[in-house]
């Protein structure tokens, strides 16, 4: 019987350095009795030759879009539109969300973000079902407990908060916008980073900042706290709020009352809002930094409805306008912060992701694939009318 063919395709978000698959797991995969098809990459931390020396199999970029339909494609971010199986069938669907959004015929392993009604979430979800392909969601992807299986959540928020005190930092000297950034070779070289940038800022200041993270016992919201602390902010400036202290429904004065706001939560309802555009007009608000790690920017579930632009590497954060009073306030709302650090990253999240990737022979019937499958025809059953016509 032939081996099942797993095939991690490069990424073509601009500046994303993750990978669902290290060498380390290939190796484990293929052990296992997988085939593993690595696409090369110029952008992935780790070398083409180190997944090649793990016995993995090297092909092109993009190549993806022409293997055989039983390969399994695994990825991250979502896929390009305009590009994916476009050169091989130049037929153009019509979609009225999308008219480039061209069907996709494989089982894909990645993160979509388009169950939770994102903006063209329509679009993006009706290319499986239109190619005869399915999405394996790995921001659902959960265990009989409904406990996700592998998340990059603690990574997420430790860069999250690091970054947030870096612009608090930059905004006690510079009115101009702060600049972009790039991904760091390991952790130690982050946090150097963030303590000079704190030391610059406390000097202006005359004080550390005060920052406030919801969600702080979760593994986004510890990650956030671990990086607050090494930093070197002292317990009294760092409050950890999650479900007890937002119980009450907000929105909260404390998230005025800070310097910075951590959000770290993650929603698949409504909840009153954290924070909103009204909260924000009291004449002796504090807070100039947001940090929404969550990011979802234009989902109907965010409990804070302040911006609605996600920021990239090369424009971290954006400004909330309309505000009367009290300092500028920047958004950061990057949808893939661990990227700041993709080994460390990528290393934690695929050996959490392992167990699951080696049910992949057959995925139909182990349950954590199961689980993301009917998740997924569940999804589709509430695709609007006409989304799934050619």
């Amino acid at each position: 019987m032939a081996p099942t063919v797993l095939h991690l395709r490069s990424e073509t978000k601009p500046l994303e350095h993750r990978s669902a698959l290290t060498p380390t797991t290939a190796a484990a995969l293929i052990k296992a009795g997988y085939a593993v098809n690595i696409e090369r990459s110029p952008e992935r931390i780790f070398d083409d030759a180190e997944f090649e020396a793990a016995g993995a199999t090297l092909v092109p970029e993009g190549s993806w879009e022409d293997a055989p339909k039983e390969h399994i494609i695994i990825g991250l971010k979502e896929l390009e539109e305009k590009t994916c199986e476009w050169q091989s069938n130049p037929k153009t669907y019509e979609h009225p969300a999308n008219p480039f959004a061209v069907p996709l015929k494989h089982v894909h392993v990645q993160f979509a973000h388009c169950y939770k009604q994102q903006a063209g979430w329509d679009a993006v979800l009706a290319r499986f079902p239109r190619g005869g392909g399915t999405l394996l969601d790995l921001e659902f992807l959960v265990d009989e407990r409904g406990r996700r299986v592998a998340a990059f959540g603690f990574h997420a928020g430790f860069t999250g908060a690091a970054l947030a005190l870096e612009v608090w930092a930059w905004q006690q000297n510079h009115t101009e916008p702060f600049p972009g950034v790039e991904s760091y070779p390991n952790e130690d070289a982050l946090v150097t980073n963030v303590k000079k940038a704190i030391d610059a800022g406390a000097k202006t200041a005359g004080r550390l900042p005060r920052v406030i993270v919801i969600g702080a016992l979760g593994r986004c919201g510890s990650g956030a706290v671990e990086a607050l602390e090494k930093a070197g902010l002292p317990a009294e400036n760092i409050i950890k709020w999650d479900m007890a202290e937002t119980a009450k429904g907000g929105p909260f004065k404390e998230i005025t009352d800070s310097d910075i706001f951590v959000n770290c939560i993650y929603l698949t309802s409504k909840i009153p809002n954290f924070v909103n555009l009204e909260s924000l007009q009291t004449p002796d608000r504090k807070l100039s930094v947001v940090c929404d790690v969550s990011a979802d920017t234009t989902s109907p579930f965010t409990p804070v409805p302040i911006y609605t632009v996600a920021t990239t590497f090369d424009k971290p954060t954006v400004p909330v306008d309309g505000l009367q009073s009290g300092p500028p306030l920047s958004v950061i709302s990057i949808d893939h912060l661990p990227s700041l650090l993709p080994r460390e990253a990528s290393e934690a999240f695929s050996h959490d992701l392992l167990p699951s990737l080696l049910g992949l022979n057959d995925w139909h019937n182990v349950p954590v694939w199961a689980r993301a499958e009917k998740l997924f025809k569940d999804k589709v059953a509430t695709l609007p009318a006409g989304a799934l016509e050619n």
